[in-house]
């Protein structure tokens, strides 16, 4: 993002959520100005209830995800649990390797044991690493044979640009972008569909701040997802960083019965990342038809491509909360 649109969007924030919600929705109309070749690498945003692409820049990059790969993790264990070979009770036995994992991390030491629900909170609050590492581990005795299943889900989602490597994100041994987890805007964006749609993921991407491990040792998560209570309806979903990847973001918010879905990948630094997604969630309301479809709870259409952009009526109601942090 240029320099001169980064001080745009701050002034239009500072004058006050009314005056950027209505700005963002003028915006919307302008279809030409929607690419930015420096604010992200690929990115894409929808109507979750239709399935609709209300725009896209780039949908078809490819490159690492990042954290964002825990999105396939947290799909996996639902999964298990919605056969039933998995309750929220279920303890999860941390293993060596698990605790060994690096980056973002509850600090699991092994032979600690936790009910399966406090790990889904941390993998995404926390997005800790190990977590996703001894869920693996715990759920298909190896990495190896739970990122075969991980792979095996992406193509049955028809996530044809999609390979993971790993159930966490972390980049290789090796640092090369090549040997790293591999996806699209377009493919996060079926992922995220079929999430919102079929699981809760929500029950745990929404929370702000949640206690992992009570007593001596505990640490206080607090998502990494910093447009929760900043703009308005923001509930989800999960974040990713590394140097490879860039800032990478899938987010959703809801507002007045109607969802919109934001993918982004590669932006340069996470002020540009999160301006721009609260950017696009605007554009995305903006956007949407005037009728109004009811969000689906299971039958998944697959996405469509984008139309020229019809804006939607203007809403005053949309309350954006959303600050620049300080130097």
């Amino acid at each position: 993002m240029r320099f001169s649109q980064i001080y745009l969007l701050a002034s239009l924030l500072a004058l006050g959520p009314h005056v950027f919600a209505a700005a963002a929705r003028k915006d919307a109309t302008r279809s030409a100005e929607l690419s930015d070749q420096t604010a992200f690498k690929g990115a894409i945003v929808l109507d979750v209830a239709t399935g609709q692409t209300l725009f896209e820049d780039r949908a078809n990059y490819i490159g690492p995800p990042a954290s964002v790969t825990k999105l396939m993790t947290f799909l996996v264990v639902h999964d298990r649990l919605a056969r039933g070979d998995l309750s929220l009770q279920t303890p999860i036995n941390v293993t060596a390797e698990a605790a060994k994992t690096g980056g973002s991390q509850v600090y699991l030491a092994e032979k600690e044991i936790f009910p399966l629900e406090d790990m889904l909170y941390a993998l995404m609050i926390a997005s800790a690493n190990d977590v996703a590492t001894a869920l693996a581990i715990h759920l298909a005795g190896s990495k190896t044979a739970f990122i075969a299943t991980m792979n095996s889900r992406a193509q049955q989602l028809g996530m044809t640009d999609t390979t993971f490597r790993s159930p966490h994100g972390l980049p290789p041994s090796s640092r090369a972008n090549a040997d790293s987890d591999q996806t699209s805007p377009r493919d996060l964006a079926k992922l995220s569909l079929h999430l919102l749609r079929t699981t809760n993921v929500l029950t745990y991407t929404s929370v702000k701040l949640r206690t992992f491990r009570p007593g001596p040792k505990k640490i206080d998560m607090v998502n990494h997802n910093h447009l929760l209570g900043k703009v308005a309806g923001v509930d989800g979903l999960k974040t990713g960083f590394t140097r490879g990847a860039g800032f990478c973001l899938a987010a959703t918010a809801i507002r007045h019965g109607r969802r919109v879905l934001v993918i982004t990948m590669g932006s340069p630094d996470s002020k540009t990342r999160d301006i721009k997604i609260a950017e696009l969630i605007e554009r995305g309301f903006a956007a949407l038809p005037a009728t109004i479809t009811p969000l689906p709870s299971a039958a998944e259409p697959p996405i469509k491509p984008a139309p020229r952009p019809t804006p939607a009526p203007a809403d005053d109601t949309a309350i954006i909360k959303f600050s620049i942090p300080k130097k």
